[in-house]
């Protein structure tokens, strides 16, 4: 584990699909470097992904969706990844990989439409700011040709802006969101009759996520290899995920979803080939999920989470943290994982050095009037 207070002191090495609507979206710029940023639409939760299984507060508060420390990867004396994430957790090992927990941008809500624009948008509240910091990314570097390239039903936000993107997905019907479904499994909670049967259709539902999640993980890591792997091809890409909502049947549904991230990346490193050692992939969430668990074998939204580096370019095999604790005088509004270092900071350092970019510019550029930091500096070789 890396503290803040420490300074970057490396560490021992140790319901719903996840592609709900699949979108990649990709720039064309004049670099030899490839930067990837995967966002986990819905509030992925950071505690059972990066585990803080020494924590004394964590299995007392999660419960029975405390991860078993036996089946989980071990990274250090403190953190251990989900047992879903073999692939992840062989880069950690190579060194091409780290993690970044109790991270989180400088919303504080628990909205997920305001949580995403302003992950996506960069600025210091929802909807302060109408393009995205990818799309300023891109204006950071010459352009290889006049036009971007997207995969994806509309434009995400994060690309949104001057630089020209076309876009083109297979049409897919969204499912019903988990805040929804919540709310109707509320309305039956006093119904002997109506009560018992959602709760058997809201288990079905966790189990038949692994079968969703899984349908097209490696295609998509496969397809945005292609692209990327092109000599002429694309330079900055963005993959959109969905399903990380787990208001209920956490334990299928998170593990399915973590499933599919891992395959995806799999699926992406081994398409790229050599093009893997110039590659950044950043992976993050709006927020992430309280961390005691709900009365229905889920979590509900919360503030801090933890964000993924990983590539060949990546100084990996170390986790980034200021880990504030887990007891309750520790909690952030005395529920959630408490926010200490700042995801719009590790953004723009990882993609400034991913893309040999001055990390000054890159802050003031991407995230106009947020401060920047010398934290994460030295992330990418």
């Amino acid at each position: 584990m890396i503290h803040r207070r420490q300074f970057l002191r490396f560490a021992a090495l140790g319901a719903g699909a996840m592609l709900v609507s699949p979108g990649i979206v990709f720039a064309n710029v004049e670099t030899e470097r490839r930067f990837v940023f995967i966002i986990q639409r819905g509030a992925a939760d950071g505690l059972n992904t990066v585990i803080p299984y020494n924590d004394s507060a964590y299995r007392t508060l999660r419960s029975e969706l405390a991860i078993d420390p036996s089946t989980a990867l071990k990274l250090d004396g403190t953190f251990a990844l989900h047992p879903s994430l073999g692939e992840i957790s062989r880069l950690y090992t190579e060194k091409q990989a780290l993690f970044v927990h109790a991270v989180a941008s400088p919303y504080r809500e628990r909205s997920h439409f305001d949580g995403q624009n302003v992950l996506e948008t960069g600025g210091s509240g929802p909807y302060q700011v109408k393009d995205g910091w990818l799309n300023r990314l891109v204006g950071l570097l010459p352009k290889s040709r006049a036009e971007a390239i997207a995969f994806a039903p509309t434009i995400p936000l994060a690309l949104r802006g001057p630089a020209e993107v076309t876009s083109y997905a297979p049409s897919e019907l969204p499912e019903a969101p988990d805040d929804l479904l919540m709310r109707v499994g509320h309305l039956y909670e006093a119904d002997a009759k109506l009560h018992p049967l959602w709760s058997a259709a809201m288990e079905a539902r966790g189990l038949a996520d692994r079968a969703q999640a899984q349908r097209d993980p490696a295609s998509i890591g496969r397809t945005a290899a292609s692209f990327l792997g092109r000599a002429d091809g694309p330079r900055i890409a963005m993959i959109e995920t969905g399903g990380w909502d787990t208001h209920s049947a956490q334990n299928n549904r998170l593990a399915n979803q973590l499933k599919a991230l891992d395959t995806m990346v799999g699926a992406l490193r081994d398409g790229l080939g050599d093009v893997w050692q110039q590659t950044t992939v950043l992976v993050a969430t709006e927020f992430g999920r309280t961390v005691a668990a709900n009365g229905t074998g889920g979590t509900d939204h919360g503030t801090a989470s933890a964000a993924i580096v990983l590539g060949g370019a990546v100084r990996g095999g170390r986790v980034l943290t200021d880990w504030p604790g887990l007891d309750q005088r520790s909690l952030y509004e005395g529920r959630d994982l408490k926010p200490t270092l700042d995801l719009d900071q590790l953004i723009a350092a990882v993609a400034a050095e991913s893309l040999r970019l001055d990390p000054e510019l890159a802050m003031r550029t991407l995230f106009p009037g947020r401060p920047s930091s010398q934290f994460f500096h030295g992330l990418i070789g």
